[in-house]
């Protein structure tokens, strides 16, 4: 049984799911939350299925233990490819970006583009979430492999950052698009860089924003919106807590207390260190 005032477990492979964590803030101040960020294995964008799968599931058995009451995957990567598999697996409320930031975009545009990780864009998912609510609505799906370095290395405002980004979006601006959604919670750090290469008349649509709306509805259907007063954020990382601090204090406004727990390394990197004769 879960109980109101328990927290909200929220994951992403680094500070890109900071976003999400800032829009509860904003919009469900009375919930108490836990964040992860599984920083030792990003980026994921690169990773296959099968071990986005294997992470997924990891991190969801731990969240588990950890008793919150509905998990949030503030992570567009695993929202494409593990979302379906888990929710049949898991007994508790699990919520991806992708539906919810889709069913926005569609609201206010019929020529929407999509920035996402190579993961992502190679899912499809957005496009096929999209079409399932607008059959009409044209999608453009641009993979930007090297967004997630920048943000986590904290080159944001560099003229190497902006060409960059001139490069993914050129093929966007060459379509006429009239909308773009962040396909990946991290590339919200790079907004001014994004909208000054953008014409204004461009909606640029965030899933953050409205994962959270998602979320407060499911709980009040729940039952288990919490009344009370909240308990401090808890902060994991998997990797560096002390890089995950420096850079989250911009973005959250105080230096988090982060506790490094360790995770499982990837079969593929195993094998790496200890190949196969």
């Amino acid at each position: 049984m879960k109980n109101s005032n328990q927290r909200i477990g929220l994951f992403d492979s680094g500070v890109g799911g900071l976003t999400v964590l800032r829009e509860m803030y904003r919009q469900m101040p009375n919930e108490s939350l836990l964040y992860f960020a599984d920083s030792a294995r990003l980026p994921y964008g690169t990773r296959s299925q099968t071990e986005i799968l294997d992470f997924v599931r990891e991190i969801l058995d731990w969240m588990c233990n950890q008793n919150v009451k509905m998990i949030i995957m503030a992570c567009n990567t695993s929202s494409a490819l593990a979302l379906e598999a888990v929710r049949q697996e898991y007994d508790i409320p699990i919520l991806g970006v992708i539906l919810s930031g889709a069913k926005a975009a569609v609201k206010v545009g019929k020529r929407i583009g999509v920035i996402s990780t190579s993961a992502t864009a190679k899912s499809h998912a957005y496009r096929q979430a999209i079409q399932e609510i607008n059959s009409q609505a044209e999608v453009w799906e641009i993979p930007c492999p090297k967004f997630v370095h920048l943000i986590e290395q904290n080159q944001l405002y560099t003229a190497h950052t902006k060409n960059v980004a001139l490069e993914y979006l050129r093929p966007l601006l060459n379509n006429n698009i009239d909308t773009l959604i962040y396909g990946c919670t991290h590339y919200r750090h790079l907004e001014k860089t994004i909208r000054s290469l953008l014409p204004s008349s461009v909606k640029i649509v965030d899933p953050a924003e409205h994962i959270v709306v998602a979320a407060e509805k499911e709980l009040s259907a729940l039952g288990l919106r919490n009344k009370q007063f909240p308990f401090p954020t808890h902060f994991y990382v998997s990797g560096s807590s002390k890089q995950f601090a420096d850079i989250s204090q911009q973005w959250l406004g105080y230096k988090p207390r982060v506790i490094q727990i360790p995770m499982k390394k990837p079969l593929s990197e195993m094998m790496a260190l200890n190949p196969v004769e």
